[in-house]
C-alpha cells in the first residue's frame, strides 16, 4: 500500500468518529460569542502592549545623583533620585524648588556605572514606559545608559 493511499483511508476513518465543528457550522450566537471573544483578547494584548511594552519617549536628563538603592520586598530593583541642574518655579507665589528626576535601573551593568559615577554630574538616557512592572521597577522612567556629564566650562573675563 503506498503512503498516500494509507493517509487518506486513515483520514477518511478519523472522519467517520470524529466530529468536526468549524466556525462557519455553528449558530449565529455561537459565532457571536466566538467573534467578541476573539476581539476582547486582541484588544487586551494591544492594551497591554501600549501600556507596559511600547516606549512612550526617549530622553537625557543630567544632574546629580541625590540617592541610588536597590529595593523591594519580592523584585529587587534599583530605584534613583538625581536633583538636576537648574531650578523649576512650581508655585505661583514664587518659590523655587529643585528639579527631582525619578527613575529605575534594570540593567546590572548600568547600575554598577551608576555607582561608580556617583559623586560626579552624569548624565542618564532614559525611555519612558505609559505603565510599570513589578520587575521592572517603581517608575516610568527606565535609564539605559550614563555618561559622565562635562563640568561647565567657564568664560574668562575679557581684558581691556
Amino acid at each position: 500500500m503506498h503512503i498516500c493511499n494509507f493517509c487518506s483511508i486513515f483520514a477518511a476513518e478519523i472522519g467517520k468518529y470524529a466530529k468536526i465543528t468549524f466556525i462557519f457550522d455553528m449558530s449565529t450566537t455561537g459565532k457571536v460569542i466566538t467573534w467578541t471573544s476573539v476581539i476582547a483578547v486582541l484588544a487586551l494584548a494591544v492594551f497591554i502592549f501600549f501600556k507596559f511594552c511600547f516606549v512612550y519617549a526617549e530622553g537625557v536628563n543630567e544632574g546629580d545623583i541625590n540617592y541610588f538603592q536597590k529595593e523591594g520586598f519580592i523584585f529587587k530593583t534599583y530605584e534613583g533620585k538625581m536633583i538636576q541642574t537648574g531650578l523649576k518655579n512650581t508655585h505661583s507665589q514664587g518659590a523655587i524648588v529643585s528639579n527631582e528626576f525619578k527613575f529605575s535601573v534594570v540593567k546590572e551593568s548600568v547600575a554598577r556605572q551608576l555607582d561608580e559615577e556617583s559623586n560626579t554630574g552624569v548624565k542618564l538616557h532614559w525611555k519612558r514606559y505609559l505603565g510599570t512592572l513589578p520587575w521592572r521597577g517603581n517608575s516610568q522612567f527606565i535609564v539605559d545608559s550614563v555618561y559622565v556629564a562635562k563640568p561647565a566650562t567657564t568664560a574668562k573675563p575679557v581684558k581691556k
